[in-house]
């Protein structure tokens, strides 16, 4: 089971299998605590009392600390791939303003360019937000931003300023045309592996048998199985919460463009 939950998470649209991984982590969750109550239940009593028990509670409780910083760790990390993308889409939308702006300034000789720019953005903003969590996301989004930054360069080296307002008007262009390219490149690298998913196995492995020992210490009965059900459903939410936000342009926890939407409605107002 383990060995099949690491290819689905290594394989590719990690955000489209959130939805399955999360209730097959509390179903092995909780088959982990019934085969602990079932042990209890058949194994000879002088195995689950007494000296037995403590070592199987010391156990529990180091898996427990383990698990709880573990896992911790990882939806930490994965928040922040999450809110660390959101701020770089917050400041791409700063940028590509500033450059439309510098186009503007330099006169009516760079319209085409600012249409250039305009539907370069909307096609960013339909191949990120609406490219439903492909594997390789982070592989053309990084094509896209080498591609943007060559076209944006050509352009403007192709500008002939022909007094000092264009000229500073270029500099401008020219350097948020590079803060463009740098912003989404950090967005696409920041994209590549931002969660260990191995390590996510080994977490869910060691709860695994943390539950199992529950089962051992506890006995069956109807309110020991819905504990235990509770106690699988928080971990597998945990678990969900990782691969989510891991990938902040799908599912639930998704990454807004609204900052970028916005500036293009000011780019569409604009003479």
């Amino acid at each position: 089971m383990s060995a099949w939950l690491l290819t689905e998470l290594r394989s590719g649209g990690v955000s489209m299998n959130s939805t399955a991984i999360a209730p097959i982590v509390a179903l092995l969750l909780f088959a982990s605590g019934a085969f602990g109550l079932f042990l209890q239940r058949t194994l000879p009593e002088k195995y689950t009392t007494g000296a037995p028990r403590d070592m199987i509670g010391a156990v529990a409780g180091l898996l427990t600390l383990q698990s709880a910083l573990v896992l911790g760790l990882l939806i930490w990390t994965a928040y922040g791939t999450y809110s660390g993308q959101a701020a770089a889409v917050r400041s791409l939308a700063a940028q590509v303003l500033q450059l439309d702006i510098a186009l503007s300034d330099y006169g009516s000789e760079t319209a085409p360019g600012q249409t250039m720019l305009r539907r370069a953005v909307a096609q960013g903003v339909d191949n990120i937000w609406n490219a439903g969590g492909s594997a390789d996301t982070a592989a053309r989004s990084y094509t896209a931003a080498i591609d943007n930054m060559h076209k944006s360069q050509a352009y403007l080296r192709s500008l002939n300023p022909s007094n000092d307002a264009q000229k500073t008007a270029l500099a401008a262009a020219g350097q948020a045309a590079s803060s463009i390219g740098q912003t989404r490149l950090q967005m696409a690298l920041a994209l590549t592996d931002p969660v260990s998913y191995p390590l996510v196995i080994t977490v869910v492995t060691w709860v695994a048998f943390l539950f199992c020992g529950y089962g051992l210490m506890s006995r069956y009965s109807p309110m020991a199985l819905a504990a235990m059900a509770v106690g699988a459903i928080a971990v597998s939410s945990a678990v969900y919460l990782i691969i989510d936000l891991s990938d902040p342009y799908t599912g639930v926890f998704r990454v807004s463009p609204a900052p970028i939407e916005q500036v293009m409605q000011i780019m569409g107002r604009q003479p």
